[in-house]
């Protein structure tokens, strides 16, 4: 089937679109824009910005999505956007390209759900499978693990890191990286538990979820440094074979913390 654009909706030659990409009325699409099979733009969006688009994607009215970082430094580099496949974007969400001073792209993965509101500042890299509630925000340079659900009003200082089968409750605001498993509140927010009902709904085993509650007494509840904990966690693995993956992505993510800014307690 061919592409269709409503009449009323202004597509720059430049722009490349797949077959049956469907646009919206009054929606404005710039030169430097790639969107894939299958994709449908709702009415009164922009898209901007060197933004490429995958395949199969719903974008609801009212988005600016590629939209120039808001960044004081930027000076109209040629900075990008990349959305993969499968997602859904409801209402009034702004997704910025990627700074010059940053990695230089901003990124969303496969198969999330995106709710009303929802800004993704420039550099953000976002995995797949997440599900962020309406007006969540997240400010430059954050990191999301695939998995994530972030609860309404979750505001995310930048540079930091959630990761991936994380959870943060409504309004949970904050100043330091979520490791993975692990469900927030407050503000600033607080570690409250393990994403239980999350990870059985993705079919753990009662193994692997023993192994991720270890995790969490180790980081939480048995009075160590953030350094011992990360020693002790090989300890896990060997008591948890099956969960040998979750033991060394907690490792990773361990491993990667900075100092100055640690994990939420």
């Amino acid at each position: 089937m061919a592409t269709r654009i409503h009449p009323t909706a202004l597509v720059d030659p430049g722009a490349q679109l797949d077959h049956d990409v469907c646009v919206g009325p009054y929606t404005v699409i710039g030169p430097h824009v790639r969107i894939g099979a299958r994709t449908e733009v709702g009415a009164h969006s922009v898209l901007d910005g060197h933004t490429t688009i995958g395949e199969d994607n719903r974008i609801a009215s009212h988005n600016v999505l590629g939209c120039a970082p808001q960044d004081v430094k930027y000076a109209g580099e040629p900075c990008e956007l990349v959305i993969g496949a499968r997602n859904q974007i409801r209402e009034f969400c702004t997704f910025s390209i990627g700074s010059a001073t940053g990695r230089g792209r901003t990124e969303l993965g496969d198969d999330n759900f995106i709710m009303a509101y929802v800004h993704l500042a420039h550099d953000c890299v976002v995995g797949s499978h997440t599900i962020f509630a309406n007006n969540s925000q997240l400010a430059g340079h954050v990191s999301v693990g695939d998995w994530c659900v972030l609860g309404g009003f979750t505001v995310v200082r930048q540079f930091l890191r959630i990761g991936p089968h994380a959870m943060t409750a409504m309004s949970s605001l904050l100043f330091a990286d979520v490791p993975p498993f692990v469900m927030t509140q407050g503000q600033p927010a607080d570690a409250r538990g393990v994403n239980s009902v999350g990870l059985k709904r993705r079919g753990f085993s009662q193994s692997r979820l023993a192994a991720v509650k270890a995790m969490h007494r180790l980081l939480y509840r048995d009075g160590l440094s953030l350094q011992d904990a990360l020693l002790q966690l090989p300890q896990v693995a060997t008591r948890y074979p099956e969960a040998s993956a979750e033991v060394q992505l907690m490792q990773t993510f361990l491993q990667g913390v900075d100092a100055r800014r640690g994990i939420v307690r």
